[in-house]
């Protein structure tokens, strides 16, 4: 069985809405950029007319195709370079977090742990901490 014999079907004497998957030719031709145009059929549609609504689904299935894909790589792009970008943010702040630790004094660091350790007991709803924020 054809796609045009399991997917299409007028819905009215002369008019008729094709779709696909419940996805209507509007929807491709919209995506096309052109303005969707009616389709008029006579009862006795030759086999031509429907091979040739079928060539034109499956070209504008292609091109939805196509362009899904293109954004697609487009974004993996964008994505690509953010990481790159919070890869070497991490970094830095890696390094500058070792420097400052490294000119702390042991009783600063031993300071600097209690307040996290207390932030975190209140932030997950333990003992209230008498350390100030």
């Amino acid at each position: 069985m054809k796609v045009s014999e399991e997917c299409t079907r007028a819905t009215a004497s002369s008019l008729g809405a094709f779709e696909l998957h419940n996805v209507s030719v509007a929807f491709f031709v919209s995506l096309l950029g052109t303005d969707c145009v009616s389709v008029r059929l006579s009862h006795s549609a030759s086999g031509a007319s429907v091979v040739a609504i079928d060539n034109k689904i499956e070209q504008a299935m292609d091109l939805v195709k196509s362009h899904l894909m293109f954004a697609v790589r487009e974004e993996v792009e964008v994505l690509k370079d953010q990481i790159k970008e919070l890869v070497e943010r991490n970094s830095h702040l890696e390094r500058e977090n070792s420097a400052l630790k490294g000119l702390a004094s042991p009783e600063q660091l031993r300071d600097i742990q209690a307040q996290l350790t207390g932030r975190q007991q209140r932030a997950i709803g333990g003992a209230p901490s008498s350390l100030t924020p």
